[in-house]
Parts: structure tokens; C-alpha cells; sequence
């Protein structure tokens, strides 16, 4: 299905260079149009570069994978996977100046709730705010309700995402059946659900296929425990005469690997000066023009204070050499 899907079709791109330079599009397009604009004491030093971008946006994916590890009743991961997608997509084409990653995230997370039909209500979904007071609820529910269709369609409405999980179900149950000489296959779970969760955190799922994800974490994951399952390749996969093939996807995970070697959190200190900036560039340049979009919360301490994926778990499935996948 994925093959014939909308998410390969628009969605993944030949290079990491191509997603950099959408973004950089994005961010030069929100300057000249508030530049462009004649509003007074505009200038180039009041906005963000792409590297301030970037802080924030992990800093707001991290908010977004605390609002959905907390959420109640416990949210799958298929619809985990779904928002960050929903979330990495639309910064792709927009600007985090233009359009606040806080609420953002959680119009992303809304969205996927209800895409991937994890039935939850309206005042379920806000109440899962625990910060908020019951109004500030209502307030935070509003502006979802006001950006979910400019999330649809910044999307394209392309809204059917297609996660590493199943593929990564399947290859387990090949590796049951027909690769009978590794013992407990099920020991490698954990350790590649690990693996999927922080390449959620990557522009993997911008770049690879679900099954190269899953594929790969699961041979990280065995790489970990010392079990050699290479073979595996090419006995089940039928990949043994294919050198070509098996070359490339070689290559795809290590540059999968790599992608989540350089994945870092923002420290404290450049986020706040971030955020402190970002709040100046909505206050003047865009809450000013859409007095509307002034209502909802104030701040981000609506969930968890305190990223649960701390620097050392994000290195956690990443102490494989290139060598594991020769």
C-alpha cells in the first residue's frame, strides 16, 4: 500500500538536502512577506534563523511526545507516529514565526486522534491539559478547532500516514517462521520500538519507506544483543543474488543511522531565547494583523515540565557501528 500511497508519492524526498531547503524556503518566504508588508520597525535581525527554527521545533516535538506519552486513556502508537508526521510535515512549507508550534502540536495530535480513529471526545482530548484551567480548556479547544483546517490543508489532506509498526509486526513473524535459527525473536521488540520511536524524532519518515524503518530497527536492535541475523537478508528476503539492492539498502540505514546520531535536545538556555524572540515575532508581526488568533494559553506548561527523552536515551539505540551493517 505504501508503494501506491500519497506519503511516497508527496511525501518522501530524495535527500536531506531537499527537506533543508524547503525549510529554508519557508523561513525566507515568511520574511519577505512581513517585510514586504511596510509594518513599522521591521527588520532582519528581529527574525529567526533556521537554526533558531530547529531549536524550536524540537523543543515543541519533545512538548508534543510529553502531551502524548501522558495522554489518557493511553494513545497507540500508530497515532503517536500519525501526529509527528501531521507535525514535521507541516513545518516543511510553513514557518514556525508564521504559525506557533504550540498550538500546532496539538492540533497535529488532534488531527491524528481522529484520523487513525482513536475515539476520543472533544472535551477528553483538552481535559488531558492538566495545566489548564476548565476555560483555558475551551480557549485551547477553540484554536484547535480554528487551525485543524489549515492543518488539513497544508497537508494537501493527505492525511492517511503509513507508520513503521506494521511493517515491523510483519517482519517479526518472518523472522519466526522462516528464520528458525535465531531463538526468541520477540527479544528484539523493545529495543526496535525504541529504535522507531527516536527515528520519529529524525526526518527518517521524510525520507525512507516504513518497512526500511522497521527493517532497520529491527537489525539495530539485534546488532545490540550481539545476535548476527544478516543472513536474514538475504536467506528471507531473497536479496543473496540481488548485490545491487542489498547494497542500497545498506546505505539507506546508514544514513538512517546517522540521522539519529546527530539528533540532539536544544539546550535550556538557546530555547528560551528562542522562544522569547518567537513571542516578540507574534506579537508584532502576526497576532497584530489576526487579533482573532490572540486568544488561548499564554504558556507551555500545560503537560509535563520535564522531556522524558533525556540526551542519553536518545544515543540508547544508537551504539551500533557501520560494521553491523556490512
Amino acid at each position: 500500500m505504501f508503494h501506491s500511497s500519497s506519503q511516497r508519492k508527496f511525501w518522501t524526498f530524495d535527500s536531506e538536502d531537499k527537506v533543508e531547503q524547503m525549510r529554508c524556503d519557508a523561513n525566507q518566504k515568511f520574511r519577505n512577506k512581513m517585510l514586504e508588508s511596510g509594518k513599522p520597525g521591521l527588520s532582519e535581525s528581529m527574525f529567526l534563523d533556521r537554526h533558531e527554527e530547529d531549536i524550536l521545533f524540537r523543543y515543541y516535538e519533545m512538548r508534543l511526545l510529553d502531551f502524548c506519552n501522558t495522554f489518557k486513556p493511553a494513545m497507540p502508537k500508530s497515532v503517536v507516529g500519525t501526529a509527528f508526521m501531521y507535525f514535521r510535515r507541516f513545518y516543511l512549507n510553513n514557518s514556525v514565526m508564521e504559525h506557533h508550534p504550540r498550538i500546532i502540536m496539538l492540533t497535529c495530535a488532534y488531527l491524528a486522534c481522529k484520523v487513525d480513529e482513536f475515539n476520543v471526545s472533544c472535551s477528553q482530548f483538552v481535559g488531558n491539559l492538566m495545566q489548564e484551567t476548565p476555560e483555558g480548556q475551551e480557549r485551547v479547544l477553540e484554536q484547535i478547532l480554528e487551525y485543524e483546517l489549515l492543518l488539513i490543508q497544508q497537508l494537501n489532506f493527505h492525511l492517511v500516514v503509513h507508520n513503521p509498526y506494521r511493517p515491523m509486526e510483519g517482519l517479526l513473524i518472518d523472522i519466526k517462521t522462516r528464520y528458525p535459527s535465531l531463538e526468541n525473536p520477540e527479544s528484539l521488540r523493545k529495543s526496535a520500538d525504541d529504535f522507531v520511536a527516536q527515528a520519529a524524532m529524525t526526518d527518517s519518515g521524510l525520507l525512507f519507506s516504513p518497512s526500511q524503518i522497521a527493517l532497520t530497527a529491527i537489525l539495530n536492535s539485534a546488532a545490540r544483543a550481539s545476535l548476527d541475523i544478516q543472513s536474514f537478508l538475504a536467506e528471507c528476503l531473497g536479496l543473496k543474488e540481488d548485490k545491487d539492492t542489498l547494497s542500497k539498502l545498506y546505505d539507506s540505514m546508514r544514513c538512517m543511522k546517522n540521522l539519529l546520531k546527530k539528533y540532539g535536545l536544544p539546550k535550556p538556555e538557546e530555547v528560551n531565547v528562542c522562544k522569547l524572540k518567537l513571542e516578540r515575532i507574534h506579537a508584532e508581526c502576526v497576532t497584530s494583523s489576526n487579533n482573532k488568533r490572540k486568544r488561548g494559553y499564554v504558556d507551555d506548561d500545560y503537560v509535563a515540565k520535564e522531556p522524558r527523552l533525556t540526551e542519553e536515551a536518545c544515543h540508547h539505540s544508537q551504539d551500533w557501528s557501520d560494521e553491523d551493517l556490512i
